[in-house]
């Protein structure tokens, strides 16, 4: 993955609709507090990743202009309510005209993401065509995908999708790898996932969420 250009496309709810699923267990303001910490988290640790060579924030609102103002990020405007699959398939087509042979679909909800999963995901898509799939902790959700070259499945993002996108890889005919690491497995969708955050530490959670007592 040292030769080719790879682009990470991450998709991204305006801040004011993020983590509706939380709201038995943060107000609005603490959940847009929280989307817009674990951007920042994503964005921090993305950026320190020597193999990527672009960093795309795909949103529907403008609202996370102010995070990825002073950064080497290319703001995207998801266009339309087609869904995120085909919006990812948009901004995927969009890295290739600038040049992307890979591209690393990210979530920014992965408050324990660290360098090192990131480095050895990649490490793992070497050499391509390959499909390379982060699983949820549950082994039913897609937290990370990479694809090389950008368009060698369709993405499946949703319901069963690490299964589903395990078949496309299949279906291509291109090598399957699976990086399962707890780094890359832990989303924060429920409320169960923020008691499990909880219980790592105060480290993982934005200060001013009122959780760490």
């Amino acid at each position: 993955m040292r030769t080719l250009p790879l682009w990470v496309i991450i998709p991204v709810k305006p801040l004011d609709e993020a983590k509706s699923r939380l709201a038995t267990s943060l107000s609005p303001e603490q959940r847009a507090l929280l989307a817009r910490e674990l951007l920042t988290h994503t964005l921090q640790v993305v950026g320190q990743v020597p193999a990527v060579t672009q960093v795309m924030v795909l949103t529907r609102q403008p609202g996370p202009v102010d995070l990825v103002a002073d950064r080497a990020v290319q703001l995207v405007e998801e266009i339309g309510n087609a869904g995120l699959n085909p919006a990812l398939l948009a901004a995927a087509h969009l890295a290739i005209e600038q040049g992307a042979q890979a591209v690393l679909i990210l979530p920014a909800d992965l408050p324990m993401l660290a360098v090192g999963d990131l480095e050895r995901l990649v490490a793992l898509a070497d050499p391509p065509p390959v499909v390379v799939v982060a699983p949820d902790r549950h082994h039913e959700g897609t937290n990370a995908l990479l694809c090389a070259p950008p368009s060698l499945i369709e993405y499946q993002f949703g319901p069963e999708s690490l299964r589903l996108h395990q078949a496309q890889a299949r279906l291509a005919g291109a090598r399957l790898e699976v990086c399962d690491l707890p780094g890359l497995a832990l989303d924060i969708d429920l409320p169960e996932d923020l008691d499990l955050l909880r219980s790592q530490g105060p480290d993982f959670l934005p200060p001013d969420l009122g959780l760490t007592g």
